[in-house]
């Protein structure tokens, strides 16, 4: 059940855009801290939050904008949002809160922020300070308590690819990964400027102003308003999310192929193929397309994908309005070697060229697995299974290739087209 209650914080929002990781917020005033100029990033997030009553300056004039916030005062001030949907029969059971804190604690658990069963040990460890993998559990904890769909979406992006340098490094752990993509989904919160989502890092003071407005902004929309959030659900639960991004290519009609072609393993759900042994061209290796990712170069905004900085440097465009096609590949050789190029000739598809990975700058900030990585003199591969991210194009223009074909070993072919 969703509650509409606008709050001051839900003006805040407009203020406080995005700048790096966290957001941007700038006031033409003063604050009325002396350490929070109307200059700073969160001002305006920051005045809306104390006015609000969620935070307090000190005593001596300051904010502290930049001071960690604990465990114990991030549950009160999430447990005073109104919006809420509240289960008073909902217990904290935590055995180590300091007394100024239990009540807001309570009512964080109460109110789905906090789920108590998730800390087996009894304890919140209250006065650590919150990091931000454990802050983008209990956002997107509570997002779930004010809309079910928000809930699934968390189930959704179990398989996803997500945008941050620690998931292509393997370093994103699985207990968060879930709810990372869904706080960098809905724009809750997102990369710093390593690329990194920073789940150890610390909350500062500053950035939950901002984060509570942001939460607030979420909370009043559907999952499916955040075109973000699609793409990752879509590549969570199909391997790609070329029908968020490119919803002119479907489904070849049944009419254009001949009379007694079993049309009823064609498909445009690219799951049926995901991650499956792949018909091949050539015979110098099995291959297998774990994740498809598509990105249009042309759009800014809401509308970009939100892998474009994963993936395309800024600026870049193709030729003939090309989209960028990138597929994650996993390769096992037959032979005794295996060369980029025999890999490039495995699948007839400009889509899925398995030859070379992305040249960007962006590509590599993000540390994706790279054909350089695992490649010697003249392209032999120096693995005999190599994992790897190739570079392809989506066409559209009808005097190029404006289709897709893939067909698994277990007997479906994924067959989609640009609508014209």
């Amino acid at each position: 059940m969703k509650k509409t209650i606008l709050t001051a914080l839900m003006i805040g929002v407009l203020a406080a855009g995005s700048l790096g990781s966290y957001g941007t917020a700038s006031a033409a005033g003063s604050t009325g801290f002396k350490d929070v100029p109307g200059s700073h990033w969160a001002a305006s997030a920051i005045q809306t939050a104390v006015a609000a009553g969620y935070f307090k300056g000190y005593a001596d004039g300051t904010f502290k904008p930049g001071a960690p916030v604990s465990k114990a005062e991030m549950a009160a001030i999430l447990g005073r949002l109104s919006g809420q949907p509240v289960d008073a029969s909902v217990s904290s059971r935590f055995t180590d809160l300091p007394a100024w804190a239990e009540e807001g604690v309570k009512a964080a658990v109460q109110k789905g922020f906090i789920n108590p069963a998730a800390y087996s040990s009894g304890k919140l460890n209250a006065n650590a300070s919150l990091s931000r993998g454990e802050l983008a559990v209990w956002l997107t904890n509570g997002l779930a308590k004010v809309n079910a769909d928000y809930g699934t979406a968390l189930k959704d992006v179990t398989n996803t690819v997500v945008p941050a340098k620690e998931y292509f490094t393997g370093k994103l752990p699985a207990a968060l990964k879930n709810a990372v993509a869904v706080a960098m989904g809905t724009g809750l919160m997102s990369v710093g400027e390593d690329k990194q989502f920073g789940v150890d890092r610390t909350t500062t003071r500053a950035e939950v102003a901002v984060l509570l407005a942001r939460y607030e902004a979420a909370a009043h929309k559907q999952p499916a308003d955040f075109q973000g959030l699609r793409e990752l659900r879509e590549v969570g639960l199909t391997g790609t999310n070329l029908k968020v991004i490119a919803p002119r290519y479907v489904k070849v009609p049944e009419e254009k192929f001949y009379e007694g072609y079993d049309y009823s393993k064609v498909t445009d759900d690219f799951s049926k193929i995901r991650d499956k042994e792949l018909v091949t061209v050539t015979g110098y290796a099995t291959v297998k397309v774990k994740n498809w990712i598509i990105v249009n170069p042309y759009v800014r905004g809401d509308k970009r994908s939100i892998y474009y900085p994963v993936f395309v440097d800024e600026g870049s465009t193709l030729l003939h309005g090309a989209y960028y096609s990138f597929a994650e590949f996993d390769l096992t050789s037959k032979g005794s070697s295996l060369s980029q190029v025999q890999a490039g000739s495995l699948l007839n598809s400009v889509s899925f060229e398995a030859s070379t990975s992305p040249k960007s700058k962006a590509f590599k900030e993000y540390s994706l697995p790279h054909t350089n990585d695992i490649t010697k003199a003249r392209g032999i591969f120096t693995v005999n299974n190599p994992h790897y991210w190739g570079d392809g194009l989506l066409h559209f223009d009808p005097s190029l290739t404006t289709y897709v074909k893939l067909s698994s070993k277990d007997g479906y072919d994924f067959w989609v087209r640009a609508k014209k």
